[in-house]
């Protein structure tokens, strides 16, 4: 059992029900890092084992993790780009490689899964295209089955010259895949056809944001009517009414993720939706904090707070599954702090426990049994 691995944390522990162990991506162009590591986490306790290597394998900046435990996929941007499956050790919490799959084009930057475990949505940040990839039920990359070159430019010379699809992911009824390309300025949607796990435009096939907004990511609300989008150039978060018997995207608000004043340099990077659909939270690298709005019922937001994220350019956070902490990596200080996140305001406090690891990128949640 998953148990076992808890071992990982101090004697001194005791554990009660809400265990995880947490996958971290990285980085691995130092010397600091060398693959995914993972990390025992007592939630109830708030406390944090010590950071172990589960697998040796280059640059897995972004990871997925599928919805029976059993598999985790990691991409690599580097050369040659690439996309790995692995085995989970339900006794260790150790990766064993399956296999790796070329990713056609450039700097695969983002992966996603559909419920089932049977399709694998990477995004490459470098030729701007996405693809997907069928997965066998042993876990197994198998070549892609759709592969879609996004075209044009947006409204920023040096960083939107062309495409640079950031995500993609899957609609809560997983009938659309919706594609946030940084480089273009826009939103793309696909019709999902699961049997041959190809994907076709849209109609309409994307929706445009301001010129020089960048998206990167974006998250569904609990509600499946909302969908918001973090854009990375322009430091907003654009909020959408989303039409899931069409597969449209109506914008209705876009708020700054910084505070008033604030005049340094900064790009925003992910974005999370609370599970109770109240809060939702966004990174900031340059101002080095997460931004945390509130969402009445009708999803529009409204700033709550910045919290210092305790370190350097939090390139990627996650919230756990019971949604009372938040972790937050920060890339260039090489550490990933825990967060309490107070259940009626969504502000958030230090839990007083973190982690080394190097160039942290990416934060994955394994729920202990």
């Amino acid at each position: 059992m998953i148990l076992r691995a808890l071992l990982l944390l101090p004697a001194t522990v005791a554990f009660a029900a809400d265990n995880y162990l947490v996958y971290l991506g990285t980085y691995t162009n130092t010397s600091k890092s060398k693959g995914i590591y993972a990390v025992a986490f007592d939630g109830k306790a708030g406390k944090l084992g010590t950071p172990v290597l589960a697998a040796e394998t280059p640059s897995p900046s972004f990871l997925a993790i599928n919805a029976r435990r059993r598999f985790l996929y990691a991409v690599a941007e580097g050369k040659p780009p690439q996309v790995s499956s692995f085995a989970i050790d339900a006794g260790t919490g150790k990766l064993t490689l399956l296999n790796t799959e070329p990713v056609p084009g450039s700097g695969p930057c983002y992966i996603s899964l559909d419920r089932r475990g049977r399709h694998a949505f990477v995004a490459n940040y470098g030729s701007g295209n996405v693809l997907v990839f069928p997965l066998g039920t042993d876990g197994r990359l198998k070549p892609p089955s759709a592969n879609i070159q996004h075209s044009g430019s947006g409204g920023d010379p040096k960083r939107q010259s062309g495409p640079h699809a950031h995500s993609i992911r899957l609609s809560p009824d997983e009938k659309y895949a919706v594609a946030a390309d940084l480089g273009i300025d826009q939103l793309l949607v696909y019709r999902f056809e699961p049997a041959s796990g190809r994907l076709t435009p849209n109609e309409p096939p994307s929706v445009k944001l301001k010129p020089g907004s960048g998206p990167r990511h974006f998250a569904f609300h609990p509600n499946k009517r909302v969908m918001y989008s973090i854009n990375e150039l322009a430091s907003t978060v654009s909020a959408f009414d989303w039409n899931g018997g069409r597969g449209t995207l109506e914008q209705f608000q876009t708020i700054s993720t910084l505070p008033s004043g604030f005049s340094g340099n900064n790009t925003t990077a992910e974005i999370v939706v609370h599970p109770n659909g109240r809060f939702v939270y966004g990174s900031n690298r340059g101002h080095d904090s997460i931004a945390v709005f509130s969402a009445d019922k009708r999803g529009t937001l409204r700033l709550v707070e910045h919290t210092p994220t305790q370190g350097n350019v939090p390139r990627n956070f996650a919230i756990d599954p019971a949604g009372k902490y938040l972790f937050a990596a920060n890339q260039r200080t090489d550490n990933v702090v825990v967060f309490r996140i107070d259940p009626k305001t969504g502000r958030l406090a230090p839990a007083g426990t973190s982690v080394e690891v190097g160039s942290p990128v990416c934060v994955r949640f394994l729920k202990a049994d």
